[in-house]
């Protein structure tokens, strides 16, 4: 179930945090109380509230300090309402500029009260979608087809959202693994909480722990993405790639329902479910010593494995013809259909690379091609190109001169230049249609030719030119 939203009422007079309290609770909110600044950062440590109640008169140190030193200290944590009975435009001034929400004057409306409190946590919760929105890149998010494999998945998902365990979803990359995980949070009775995404692979070595647990330093808290997904569905993107001490760490976090924060020393109760993915054989993992056991038998409560497109050929047409009409409306491109012979060819497709490969097939299609009908011939030579792309190659060399004997990132510069000359060249030398065919925002295009000594009005490299 969704966690009822936290309260914390800053005031150092018993009687109006008596009052405030009483009324948000009768409302149905978790309250947690603090008479001063020091329990005012003791509060927030031991739970993250959704919004907080400030006082600006108390005994320690004021409230408008306390909030400069949280928005100094990594931004505010969730919105904050300003509370005083000698506010002035200066002191409502001050506190706008450093981010607070709102301000409220004693004594209290009880209306306005529970209005501005209503807002402030919509507000914080689109705040958190936003965010976690802009982690990742838009992609189509719909259960598309009709065939039985996709009918069973769909059973089963209706079956497994009414109950509130752990879920690991299993299936070969590209499968849509995230797509799974995002209709079971959805389909539960969490889904009015967050979603989040841990890309466990894209993590920095080392910071795992301090991304994953949050961070805990004289007095400041960072909230990790665990504490981030309070109350919501936490998304485990390929949970082989966690290091041992993250695995360890989070098999203690889904025993006690609780996270200790790197650098902290008490536990702070969390309330969340766990959906897992992995496209490698994690019982084989474990055999090898390489994942351990008990947190793979915590995740495995419920296992769920995700059909690949060829087990599921008969949806493709379907699927061509939603993510041929998806990318049309998000980017703005002529629509254009599959002809006949053209889905024919693709429901036979051994589609390696699953769902993340039709859809980039499908868009390269709409942005390359011209007519209206996509024919068997555009089919033919984007396949091919694939395939030519996927063949083996000699150990010392990749098309355009990539010395496998570099070092990995100079290597890594070498092919995205290659690449990215490649596709200006395909994109007859526009900035924009190339933005579109690699999926870059056309600022962080521009950066990274800069990078790579690219001069777009030539196609060719600076060093060249």
């Amino acid at each position: 179930m969704s966690a009822a939203a936290r309260i914390l009422v800053v005031d150092d007079e018993p009687d109006i945090r008596a009052t405030i309290k009483d009324i948000l609770e009768d409302e149905g909110y978790l309250v947690d109380t603090a008479e001063s600044a020091a329990g005012a950062r003791e509060a927030r440590r031991r739970q993250r509230p959704d919004v907080i109640l400030l006082d600006i008169w108390m005994p320690d140190l004021d409230g408008i300090s306390l909030l400069r030193e949280w928005s100094e200290r990594g931004g505010l944590p969730c919105p904050v309402i300003m509370i005083s009975g000698h506010g002035n435009i200066e002191t409502a001034v001050e506190a706008t500029r450093l981010g607070a929400w709102d301000f409220i004057e004693k004594p209290l409306s009880l209306a306005k009260l529970l209005l501005v409190v209503g807002h402030a946590l919509e507000a914080g919760q689109l705040r958190r979608e936003n965010e976690g929105l802009r982690r990742q890149l838009p992609a189509p998010g719909d259960l598309v087809g009709s065939g039985k494999a996709m009918q069973a998945l769909r059973a089963q998902l209706e079956r497994i959202a009414a109950h509130d365990t752990g879920v690991l979803v299993l299936g070969e990359a590209g499968t849509g693994k995230e797509t799974i995980a995002r209709a079971l949070h959805e389909r539960s009775a969490r889904r009015a909480g967050p979603f989040v995404t841990v890309a466990a692979g894209a993590i920095a070595q080392g910071s795992a722990a301090r991304a994953l647990f949050g961070v805990e330093d004289a007095g400041t808290v960072q909230h990790g993405l665990i504490e981030q997904a309070n109350g919501g569905t936490l998304f485990l993107d390929e949970v082989a790639d966690l290091d041992g001490e993250s695995q360890l760490r989070l098999s203690s976090v889904l025993e006690r329902r609780a996270l200790i924060r790197c650098g902290g020393h008490e536990a702070v109760p969390v309330d969340l479910r766990v959906i897992a993915a992995s496209a490698h054989d994690l019982a084989a993992l474990v055999a090898a010593g390489r994942f351990r056991d008990e947190l793979y038998y915590q995740l495995k409560v419920v296992p769920l494995v995700v059909p690949s497109l060829r087990e599921r050929a008969d949806d493709v047409p379907e699927l061509l013809h939603y993510h041929a009409d998806w990318f049309a409306n998000r980017d703005q491109l002529p629509y254009r259909k599959f002809a006949l012979a053209a889905q024919n060819r693709l429901r036979n497709h051994g589609w390696p690379g699953n769902l993340r490969e039709l859809r980039n097939l499908v868009q390269r299609l709409l942005v390359l091609g011209g007519g209206s009908d996509i024919s068997l011939d555009e089919v033919e030579a984007a396949l091919g190109t694939e395939v030519a792309a996927a063949s083996p190659v000699e150990p010392t060399a990749v098309g355009s001169g990539i010395d496998f004997a570099l070092p990995l990132r100079e290597a890594r510069e070498q092919f995205e230049r290659a690449y990215l000359l490649h596709q200006l060249a395909q994109a007859g030398g526009s900035v924009g249609k190339l933005a579109k065919a690699v999926g870059m925002e056309r600022t962080h295009l521009y950066r990274k030719l800069k990078d790579l000594d690219i001069d777009p009005r030539g196609g060719k490299s600076g060093e060249d030119a």
